[in-house]
């Protein structure tokens, strides 16, 4: 199936939901990214905590992958993986990353950079407790980024952990699975504006204190 050239080159939005300005903007970038997420929330946006997070591979190739957000503390933004697959190998060679998140109904986004660490693994058992059942059968089925045959590896799996587990609520957190930590030191806000000529705001990292410019969109 071909798609027409002409209609993806014609594909077009205008932007006209809000503006940002430099009176809009807070000292620390972290506030403002907590009420620019509050108001995703909300306005009940649909997986609101979606999230690209992209990493380098030990090739050097850039590869992006959507998570969820589950967590902001004052170090960072937290989310959750296999310590087997491919990003957390990456991580593991290069602990830095970027994050992407993005509002289409708000005609928002904001980039973070910066750099990776584990957290605590208390704290990973305590977010694995809270997780449905179905969610931590999950973690325990899945060998994730690995090379599989069919669905039936998952589904076999699944069905052998449920006669396992089936007299338990809960179950253990597997020693490979658990949070990672992005610690910013870059941040660039955009809200979309009309004619292509969108607001955008970075924060870099200076010492202790965040320098704040206007981009061109």
């Amino acid at each position: 199936m071909e798609i027409n050239k002409e209609s993806i080159q014609n594909m077009r939005t205008s932007y006209k939901k809000g503006a940002l300005e430099k009176e809009d903007l807070s000292d620390d970038p972290m506030h403002l990214a907590k009420a620019w997420f509050q108001e995703a929330i909300d306005q009940k946006i649909y997986e609101a905590n979606a999230m690209s997070l992209s990493t380098v591979s030990l090739e050097g190739q850039p590869t992006i992958r959507t998570v969820l957000l589950k967590g902001i503390d004052e170090s960072g933004y937290i989310f959750y993986s296999n310590y087997h697959s491919r990003k957390a190998q990456e991580m593991e060679a290069n602990p830095k990353a970027a994050i992407l998140l993005f509002w289409r109904e708000l005609e928002r986004q904001i980039r973070i950079e910066g750099s990776i660490e584990k957290i605590s693994e208390e704290a990973s058992i305590e977010y694995f407790k809270s997780r449905p059942k179905g969610s931590q059968l999950g973690a325990w089925a899945s060998p994730q980024s690995k090379v599989i045959s069919d669905r039936s590896v998952l589904d076999d799996r699944l069905e052998e952990l449920k006669t396992v587990y089936q007299n338990h609520e809960r179950l253990p957190k597997p020693a490979h699975w658990g949070g990672y930590r992005l610690v910013p030191h870059y941040y660039e806000f955009w809200q979309g504006r009309e004619s292509r000529l969108h607001d955008r705001f970075e924060y870099k990292k200076e010492d202790d204190d965040w320098v704040i410019n206007r981009l061109a969109p």
